[in-house]
């Protein structure tokens, strides 16, 4: 008897799933899911390097020239939500690494505190070059994002 069930209940499923699939054609829509893979973004299993989510950095130097005192810091997560310390101030913002090992930064969300002003300028410069980012890289234990126009902003991981 709980056989008989089992086979009404699986023939009347594939009966709406049939009808299911012929009304979205009817309609000009195809069966099954639309959504569109965006062609910008990384795919699993494409070749290239991936971009380390979930990984702490600190900051090195910038085009160059080291960061004294406090050195600024870089996190992105798996929701592409960067956060971390500016050099006076903490902030986040939504990156988002794209094909051909390319980034790009959203605006900042920034704490109001105020420091000395040459910590402020080295401040302002890591973050212009954060959102100006253009292309990054990983070699050996270093994050380098070099910037739109020509600036590199290297990074160590950190634990």
């Amino acid at each position: 008897m709980n056989a008989l069930r089992l086979a009404t209940c699986l023939a009347a499923l594939a009966a709406v799933s049939g009808a299911h699939a012929q009304s979205a054609a009817s309609l000009g829509r195809p069966a099954g899911p639309t959504r569109q893979v965006d062609p910008k973004v990384p795919q699993p299993g494409e070749q290239g390097k991936v971009f380390p989510l979930n990984s702490s950095w600190v900051a090195v130097s910038l085009n160059g020239k080291p960061f004294s005192g406090e050195r600024p810091s870089f996190k992105l997560d798996d929701q592409l939500r960067a956060t971390g310390f500016s050099g006076c101030n903490t902030y986040a913002t939504a990156a988002y690494p794209l094909r051909d090992q390319m980034l790009a930064v959203g605006p900042f969300a920034l704490t109001k505190k105020s420091c000395d002003k040459s910590v402020m300028a080295a401040e302002q410069a890591f973050l212009v070059a954060l959102r100006s980012s253009g292309k990054w890289d990983i070699q050996g234990r270093n994050l380098i994002i070099r910037t739109q126009n020509g600036g590199e902003l290297r990074f160590e991981r950190s634990l």
